[in-house]
């Protein structure tokens, strides 16, 4: 018999019974599974976890024996909801590929909620997209923290503004090689990068001089968001493969000194010790890729391994579309085979993606007081012929698997019962 999903925020849910892997503590640091443990729901948010907590009478009990309970997944690099799947060019918002320096535009202005990724997603147990611009311009705009359920982008709101994307190598310069213009080399893409950071250094002086003076500012969109990278308001999420790349990404990280995080790494393995000593996080992928271009020819699934070891804190991406969301789990199984450590690799898709960019105070463990999003797995998530069995975000059942039909099913956001 299908069960019914349960949409509304008013009971609490007690998840019994399961073999619950918190991920973290309430401080970041590893925490240990407990067998038979409870998770309770509590106003769309963790109120308590452990052995033996008291139900209250009213919670609806969901039993989770045999199941594995987690934290719903990150995927920290995605282009679900501007990069619609099956939708052709009318559905592909991802790079507006007319300006090198696209800092003002907002990703969270093209995501579509009724993209069958945010579907894809939940059917892989991830509960949290940091959405991102393209890879086509020097600098392409700004990614947005979304849950993967909704009915508006406003109401899957986590973040709005989480960091501005920005790309090296072949990608920008090939899209402005072939228009004839800056930049169409990596000295020309890294000098955009540089100048318009000079540009908002600037413009930076002058806003604040002004606003001390008492006198009138003419705010420049593009400007104010590179001034937010500058104030460590916003990460840098730096698309680069090439170790020298990486190099260069670096390099104007330290001058302008913002936080980088590295998106892709191809070639990080390369450099693992230079990471490592400056403290440098990786977002690793898609793996399940070709090696289509030449930035790619060191791809393979025992770097995030070789990473990790080398003392980087790593995550891990399906670029989705480029490999389908709901095969990220996959991704991190194949990488433990090829030397990830299997804890770390949980953690490449929970809580070291949270940390890096700034949303671990909702997200990536089962904390009290973090949003309750919660997954069920039939068994081991790192075991391929597991499955999400059910999938918790913010305190409603928004997917079920039945095991007599064979099939999954999603709540219809449209259709919440309050």
């Amino acid at each position: 018999m299908r069960v019914a999903l349960v949409t509304s925020l008013g009971r609490p849910i007690a998840i019994t019974g399961g073999y619950v892997v918190p991920i973290a503590d309430d401080k970041g640091q590893p925490a240990a599974p407990v067998a038979g443990a409870t998770v309770l729901l509590r106003d769309g948010k963790i109120d308590a976890v452990g052995v033996d907590l008291q139900i209250p009478d009213d919670a609806e009990v969901v039993d989770a024996t045999g199941q594995w309970v987690l934290p719903g997944l990150l995927e920290s690099h995605g282009h679900v909801g501007i990069d619609e799947e099956a939708e052709g060019w009318a559905g592909d918002d991802t790079n507006e590929m007319t300006d090198p320096n696209g800092a003002r535009l907002r990703a969270i202005d093209a995501v579509n909620p009724a993209d069958e990724g945010f579907r894809d997603a939940l059917r892989g147990g991830i509960t949290t997209v940091v959405v991102k611009p393209g890879s086509g311009n020097p600098i392409g705009g700004q990614t947005v923290a979304l849950k993967v359920w909704g009915r508006i982008v406003d109401e899957m709101l986590l973040r709005a503004e989480v960091s501005v994307k920005s790309a090296l190598g072949e990608n920008p310069k090939r899209v402005y090689g072939d228009k004839k213009q800056l930049p169409s080399t990596r000295q020309g893409v890294a000098a955009v990068i540089r100048d318009a950071f000079r540009d908002a250094e600037d413009y930076r002086g002058r806003r604040d001089e002004a606003q001390r003076e008492g006198k009138h500012f003419d705010r420049d969109g593009t400007l104010e968001v590179l001034a937010k990278v500058l104030d460590g308001d916003l990460a840098w999420d730096q698309h680069t493969h090439r170790a020298d790349d990486i190099a260069t990404a670096i390099r104007l990280s330290e001058e302008f000194g913002y936080k980088l995080v590295v998106n892709h790494g191809t070639e990080g393995h390369l450099i693992a010790d230079v990471l490592a000593t400056k403290n440098i996080p990786v977002i690793i992928g898609p793996l399940f890729t070709s090696r289509s271009k030449v930035e790619l020819r060191n791809r393979h699934l025992r770097n995030p391994g070789l990473l990790a070891r080398a003392g980087v804190k790593i995550a891990i991406t399906t670029d989705h579309p480029v490999v389908p969301i709901d095969f990220l789990i996959y991704q991190a199984a194949i990488a433990v085979k090829e030397g990830l450590d299997r804890d770390e690799a949980l953690r490449a898709l929970t809580i070291n993606p949270a940390q890096m960019l700034g949303l671990s105070d909702r997200v990536g463990s089962l904390v009290p007081g973090r949003d309750a999003d919660v997954v069920l797995w039939s068994g081991d998530p790192l075991d391929v012929t597991q499955r999400v069995r059910a999938v918790f975000v913010e305190g409603r059942q928004v997917y079920q698997w039945d095991v007599e039909s064979n099939s999954g099913s999603v709540a219809d956001p449209y259709d919440v019962r309050e």
